[in-house]
């Protein structure tokens, strides 16, 4: 957020560098995994094509929606005024995170069994990698939402939900390039 000093100059508080950092560097790591995952579906398109014929997009596509109503839970507790539906929108987004996981592990379920499988050449192993490291992301942020609500200030709702639509952004590109490509 910027703030306006007595000299008329435009100063960032200390959190906001944090952040832009944290997000860049999370955008970064994700985006070289994807690209080594695309560059690998080029090398190997005929087994990766097989490999994509095993994972369950409807499942993933309705965790898609899981995740967006998650996302627009969280805009709506940086947008709210009270502290009381900041905290209930952070418990919802944070809830539904949480429900993303427990259906990503439902999917995960039916897609073991084909990890070891050479013939898939590396799908599997850098599927399990990008998604698992994207689970990682939603528990661990729903966790921090829940911590955030106890005491719902402004700048740490704002943190955190600009944190979660990074997830959901990254999401929004793992699903088309793993699901449907």
């Amino acid at each position: 957020m910027a703030v306006i000093v007595e000299g008329g100059t435009d100063e960032r508080s200390d959190g906001d560098l944090i952040l832009w950092i944290l997000v860049w560097s999370e955008l970064i790591a994700f985006g070289m995994l994807l690209g080594a995952f695309l560059v690998m579906s080029f090398v190997h398109p005929e087994s990766y094509s097989a490999a994509k014929l095993h994972l369950n997009g409807r499942l993933a596509g309705f965790n898609t929606l899981v995740l967006l109503g998650s996302g627009w839970l969280a805009a709506e507790a940086d947008r709210a005024a009270s502290v009381r539906t900041r905290r209930m929108a952070l418990i919802g987004a944070a809830c539904l995170g949480f429900a993303f996981a427990a259906i990503k592990f439902v999917e995960y379920a039916g897609e073991l069994r084909f990890a070891g499988d050479a013939t898939f050449n590396s799908f599997f192993e850098l599927y399990f990698i990008i998604t698992g490291f994207h689970l990682a992301h939603v528990v661990f942020l729903g966790l921090v939402m829940l911590v955030v609500a106890r005491r719902a200030e402004r700048s740490n709702v704002t943190l955190v939900a600009t944190l979660w639509h990074v997830i959901d952004i990254v999401w929004l590109t793992i699903f088309p390039v793993m699901y449907l490509g």
